[in-house]
């Protein structure tokens, strides 16, 4: 079981890294002048490469969580409310993740209008989710 934990850890990590920076490509994406067409297009292949690789990371952090849960039964039973409120974060984390799909498709097809600002907050909220779902894991509150 903490083989799974670990790698389960550590694609979670990595999956987050993603989300992280993901963001901050689309804030300079949205900073970057309509004739920067060279800077435009580094900034959408550096941003179609992360999705994809963050999008590969997610599978294995979401199936050794699944092996945890289901397999060894952690969060299983009565007094693991935590799990269900940890579930439905991971939810949030996964719309998120879709969200940032949407958003860069939006790039690449030139209509994305928000401004950096809006990316700048964007960008708090997988820090946000992560915060809480650790505080969930670790604390155990209900």
């Amino acid at each position: 079981m903490l083989w799974v934990k670990s790698l389960h850890i550590v694609f979670i990590a990595s999956w987050f890294a993603g989300l992280f920076y993901l963001p901050r490509i689309f804030v300079n994406l949205a900073l970057v002048a309509p004739e920067s067409v060279a800077e435009r297009s580094r900034l959408l292949l550096m941003a179609r490469k992360l999705f994809r690789f963050t999008t590969l990371l997610a599978l294995p952090a979401l199936a050794f969580g699944l092996w945890l849960w289901l397999g060894y039964g952690i969060g299983r039973g009565p007094g693991n409310g935590w799990m269900h409120a940890k579930l439905a974060l991971v939810v949030l984390v996964l719309g998120y993740h879709h969200g940032c799909g949407v958003l860069l498709r939006r790039f690449v097809a030139g209509t994305d209008r928000r401004s950096h600002r809006f990316y700048r907050w964007f960008n708090e909220l997988p820090v946000l989710l992560l915060l809480a779902i650790v505080i969930l894991v670790v604390v155990k509150p209900f």
